[in-house]
């Protein structure tokens, strides 16, 4: 029988998949909300919903790259105390970037913003801004006295 998966099923298929499995375990994966049989009306819902996904994720595209288009050559400047020859008391965070974002008015997750090293020296750093897969653009922070 050929079903169409609606959840991942490990060793199996993902979601979306079409697939032939025995009748048991089809009935199976029906009872328990894990796949669909396969007809002609479950195959066109399944494309509308792929299509609406697509059209999701290009709008979701679209608002991120309107994001990257403001960002693009701003730098963000963080006043920090420093020792004897200049050395930086502590570091600077993920974290304290997107706060410093999100006072800026951009909401950006620390865990979408990337440092290839420590900020922990006076002078510019540049982080990496991962908004969507396709979305990624470079950000100045610069550490001053």
């Amino acid at each position: 029988m050929k079903v169409i998966f609606i959840k991942d099923v490990k060793g199996q298929g993902k979601k979306d998949d079409i697939k032939e499995v025995k009748d048991g375990y089809a009935k199976f994966l029906i009872s328990n909300s894990l796949a669909v049989a396969y007809t002609s009306n479950s195959v066109k819902v399944l494309n509308n919903q792929i299509d609406k996904r697509k059209q999701e994720e290009q709008e979701l595209i679209k608002e991120c790259n309107k994001i990257k288009d403001k960002l693009k050559g701003k730098k963000i400047e963080f006043k920090v105390k420093t020792g004897k020859e200049d050395k930086v008391f502590g570091s600077i965070s993920t974290k304290q970037i997107s706060e410093e974002l999100s006072k800026m008015g951009y909401d950006i997750d620390k865990k979408k913003i990337t440092c290839d090293t420590e900020i922990n020296s006076l002078g510019t750093h540049e982080v990496t801004v991962t908004l969507h897969k396709e979305v990624v653009f470079k950000l100045d922070v610069i550490l001053s006295k």
